[in-house]
């Protein structure tokens, strides 16, 4: 019998709820679909932990609340919107939440959580209302990849740096480590192997990386004499349930610092907006469910959810979450619907079990990968005409004060002022948005503010 002959059977109650013969798909495509989108997305499972466990968080309780968030979002994503994009806590703003707000700022991590939280309630009046069509139009393309980029590069510099690859130097105040170092050794290798595997297009080619330098970490020994990868106590346990994290968002700090935490909340809104729709754009086009008119099936539904799961994603100690664009590896292998999703939150469910694996992951092995999510948030600048100074001046402020700074305030804020003083002064100052006014006028009560406090 053949493929359609036998799609044209399935009549079951999953071929009715996902419309699996509709869309020209069956269950058995979906949940191979799911089980490659998660082998792309994996690495998140021991990258999120590692970098969030720096604000101060248990890191086997945050590898608990990575799954369960991803688990969340990926069924709401299934069920309600009928997509095959996998839901989970996003990279860019785990590291800003960390390295920014918590150790730069000082916020308590509890403040933290419930800044993100709080976005998670702002973005889903924005998924629900028409805010969101004037928030994607009014905000300039060079000031969206400006910041994506900026993020990028601060990914790739807190990867290296963590992983003892770049250190401080007196003279140049950042320089490589040395190569007689072990670790700084497996670091380098890793960084030229991972995006081998990367272009080879291996499945799964980041938590394969993850895995390796893991198990090569048995082998090598750190600074303190022992090994990078330290062992784990066992392979399976029971799930633990995240005491320290759970329901541990402080909404006073936030309200009472709320000036400060103003900007931040702006990022955390545009980054989780712009992200979602980039994804619904990129995954929906590939997956060819978009309408004739180009509009999005279920779009409504889909921001909501990644909106929810941003509400949900902190009470379990997690950052915002967001749809991953590499739920196009799942696409290409044949997913279309929302079981693709389902099948995805099954193997979170499933990695709740090995989470004593996960927490012994080392740096110098999840470096390589933070490296290459860095370069992926980094394409955006081959859309813009770097030729023209109008767009090229804000992008480059912003990821270059960004890095160099250590802070993306700084630079989103001196890639705002740029925007704003270029266009008054070629006399199109009626084309900078309300959004960007008030932006700049955000970034000014946060300079203010923060001077006073220090």
């Amino acid at each position: 019998m053949s493929d359609s002959a036998v799609l044209q059977k399935e009549d079951g109650f999953l071929d009715r709820y996902f419309r699996l013969s509709e869309r020209g798909s069956s269950a058995k495509q979906e949940i191979i679909a799911g089980a490659t989108t998660f082998a792309a997305m994996a690495y998140i499972i021991a990258v999120n932990p590692a970098i969030m466990s720096q604000a101060g968080m248990d890191r086997g309780e945050l590898v608990i609340g990575t799954a369960i968030a991803a688990i969340f979002g990926c069924v709401m994503m299934g069920l309600a919107a009928n997509l095959p994009l996998a839901v989970a806590p996003a990279m860019g703003s785990n590291v800003i939440l960390t390295f920014v707000v918590v150790k730069q700022m000082g916020v308590p991590w509890q403040g933290a959580l419930a800044m993100v939280a709080f976005t998670g309630v702002l973005f889903l009046l924005l998924s629900v209302s028409k805010v969101r069509e004037r928030v994607a139009r009014d905000v300039p393309e060079a000031l969206k990849i400006g910041i994506q980029a900026g993020v990028g590069t601060l990914i790739v510099f807190i990867g290296l740096r963590g992983a003892g690859f770049l250190v401080a130097n007196p003279s140049t105040l950042v320089s490589m480590g040395s190569l007689k170092s072990p670790a700084v050794l497996m670091t380098f290798i890793g960084l030229l192997l991972t995006p081998v595997l990367v272009v080879r297009r291996v499945p799964g080619a980041l938590i394969i990386s993850i895995a390796v330098l893991t198990i090569v970490g048995f082998f090598v020994p750190g600074a303190n004499g022992k090994m990078i990868t330290s062992v784990p106590t066992s392979i399976f346990a029971l799930p633990k349930w995240p005491t320290g994290t759970f329901m541990a968002l402080d909404f006073k700090w936030l309200f009472t610092h709320f000036l400060v935490a103003l900007p931040l909340l702006f990022y955390f809104v545009c980054a989780e907006f712009f992200s979602t729709l980039g994804t619904l754009i990129g995954v929906t086009g590939a997956a060819n469910l978009r309408r004739p008119d180009g509009s999005i099936p279920n779009a409504t539904a889909a921001f909501a959810t990644d909106a929810t799961a941003s509400i949900v994603g902190p009470i379990f100690g997690t950052s915002v979450v967001t749809a991953y664009i590499e739920s196009v590896t799942g696409v290409l292998a044949g997913g279309r619907t929302g079981l693709t999703s389902i099948t995805v939150a099954g193997f979170f469910v499933l990695s709740l079990f090995l989470w004593p694996v996960f927490v012994i992951v080392p740096s110098q092995a999840t470096a390589p990968a933070l490296v290459l999510v860095g370069v992926l948030m980094m394409q955006g600048l081959g859309r813009i005409d770097l030729s023209n100074l109008l767009n090229a001046v804000p992008i480059v402020l912003t990821l270059l004060v960004t890095v160099l700074t250590n802070n993306l305030i700084n630079g989103m804020a001196m890639g705002t002022f740029a925007y704003i003083l270029m266009l008054m002064a070629v006399g199109r100052t009626r084309e900078i948005t309300g959004v960007v006014w008030g932006l700049g006028v955000v970034f000014i009560a946060f300079f203010y503010t923060t001077t006073l406090m220090m």
